[in-house]
């Protein structure tokens, strides 16, 4: 039921709750790897932030899965690849760029698989019994 719930709330991301949405998770990521070790094992960040890119993707608005990638890029480079904030600007952090674009990448891809078009609803046409005669117009003497 919770996994219903969370699923339609996603759905309701395009209308612009994307994006911080998608900051809040990349930091919630970025925490949760720091936890589990990624200063020692970069890889960690790169994997949970891969996710957060991928998931905003599919479920959000294009825009805001690009700033969400932007956001997620420098998390870990000023967080795990650097210290302090300070973004690194170094091989490692060109590889996170590449994985996090291929991850924006797979969720556009995913999404426009996995989503059928809306389909178009042309009413049916009308009879003409339907429609009124329009009545004559007099002027009360």
């Amino acid at each position: 039921m919770l996994v219903v719930r969370f699923a339609r709330f996603l759905d309701g991301m395009s209308g612009g709750f994307g994006f911080p949405f998608g900051c809040v998770a990349a930091v919630v990521a970025v925490l949760l790897a720091e936890l589990c070790g990624a200063t020692g094992h970069p890889w960690f960040a790169l994997v949970t932030l891969g996710a957060v890119v991928l998931l905003t993707a599919f479920w959000s608005s294009v825009v805001a899965a690009i700033g969400v990638a932007a956001v997620a890029w420098a998390l870990d480079s000023g967080f795990v690849l650097g210290r302090a904030g300070e973004l690194a600007f170094s091989p490692a952090a060109a590889v996170t760029a590449l994985a996090l674009s291929a991850a924006f990448a797979l969720g556009l891809f995913a999404r426009l698989v996995s989503r059928p078009p809306v389909p178009v609803r042309i009413p049916a046409p009308r009879r003409s019994a339907d429609v009124p005669a329009p009545r004559a117009m007099t002027t009360a003497s």
